[in-house]
């Protein structure tokens, strides 16, 4: 699909500009794929990124600031990190309306593997005469759609796992006490975290322990993610904090029907009832659903058990660790996992960043199996 091309100093920073707009997207475009858009012309610019679902995206956001100041858009450059749309879902085609505006040429970072338009919206572009090079900063525009392309490509979100825990692999005190473990600017970078989320996922143990909000409160944002809780048994008590809004929350457990499913839909939830296996939620099964049901990225903070479970399903494509400098000693550890039979079966990782965030570790791990998409 890529074009021999020689991109230029001036591609790369117009590009550059399109994917930090495209940041802007985060937390207000999904499901929708994150996207940024620059149109370059002579002496001028102008941008744009996806607004709501529903609502204008990227191309369609610099076109329209184009017609608006009036800028001859006949033999311009737009540069797009993301494949422009080729079908009519909620707004019109992309690639129709760069085609109508006569542009020269378009840029694109990343193809889209959307079975609507894979490769559909570059073809249409050049089918119009319109010069197409693709690749520019491919990487970046995949690890801000990552988990976009995982809904697509393999029909689930992209789960990362996020813990918080001290140097000697704790997670909590012994009595479960864990408030606070990290300082305040590591609980504000999780929070920059779960608002890349279409769902926060945490367990009944969690609900039950502390009551969290499982909302994002420390950073703007323009919607609250949904608020998943496993609970086979419906524990959940209706005076839950994550009950209350901003946002909604789904409550997946082994049967959606009685008295403690009303009480919970009374106060606004969504009960869903979801396949088990031994009286456990088959985990596989719900992120089939919430992939089914529009969610790109999955923000796990969970105890130990359900972290356990996730990561010996294979289910983890990301860890999300936060470590304090202090030793607990005795106390909760990280995941509950099975005991491996050597050193060798032991569960490896691979670090993708490591950064301080106050006085705390930031650490990001891949799973040495994992398989990036697409290729």
């Amino acid at each position: 699909m890529n074009d021999a091309c020689a991109f230029t100093a001036d591609d790369e920073s117009h590009m550059r500009r399109a994917l930090a707009l495209a940041a802007e997207a985060i937390g207000l475009s999904d499901p929708n794929p994150r996207v940024g858009c620059v149109i370059a012309g002579d002496g001028w610019t102008v941008e744009g990124h996806t607004q709501a679902a529903g609502q204008a995206h990227a191309e369609v956001m610099a076109l329209r600031m184009a017609r608006e100041r009036g800028l001859p858009l006949a033999g311009a450059t737009a540069y797009v990190t993301l494949e422009p749309c080729a079908h009519h879902g909620r707004t019109p085609p992309c690639c129709d309306a760069l085609i109508a505006a006569g542009l020269g040429r378009v840029v694109v970072a990343l193809g889209d593997p959307h079975p609507q338009v894979a490769g559909e919206g570059l073809r249409r572009l050049r089918a119009a005469g319109i010069h197409v090079d693709t690749g520019l900063f491919a990487d970046e525009s995949r690890a801000l759609n990552v988990g976009f392309l995982s809904r697509i490509e393999r029909g689930r979100p992209y789960v990362r796992l996020k813990i918080a825990g001290s140097l000697d692999g704790r997670s909590a005190l012994e009595d479960g006490r864990s408030q606070w473990i990290t300082g305040p600017e590591a609980r504000a970078d999780g929070h920059r975290w779960r608002k890349r989320a279409g769902a926060v996922l945490s367990g009944i143990g969690t609900v039950l322990a502390d009551n969290p909000r499982l909302d994002v409160r420390e950073v703007p944002t323009a919607h609250q993610p949904l608020r998943v809780i496993v609970d086979a048994r419906l524990q959940t008590p209706p005076t839950a904090r994550l009950l209350d809004p901003p946002g909604t929350a789904l409550i997946v457990a082994a049967h959606d029907q009685g008295p403690a499913a009303d009480a919970l839909r009374a106060r606004g939830a969504d009960v869903q009832a979801v396949p088990t296996t031994q009286g456990r939620i088959d985990l596989r099964a719900l992120m089939s659903m919430l992939g089914g049901r529009g969610i790109n990225e999955l923000h796990v903070e969970a105890g130990p058990a359900l972290n356990g479970a996730l990561l010996a399903a294979g289910l983890v494509d990301e860890l999300l660790l936060y470590q304090a400098p202090l030793l607990i000693g005795p106390g909760r550890g990280l995941a509950a996992l099975p005991p491996p039979a050597q050193l060798g079966d032991a569960l490896r990782f691979q670090f993708i960043d490591v950064t301080c965030v106050g006085p705390d570790l930031r650490v990001r791990a891949r799973p040495i199996a994992f398989q990036e998409f697409p290729q």
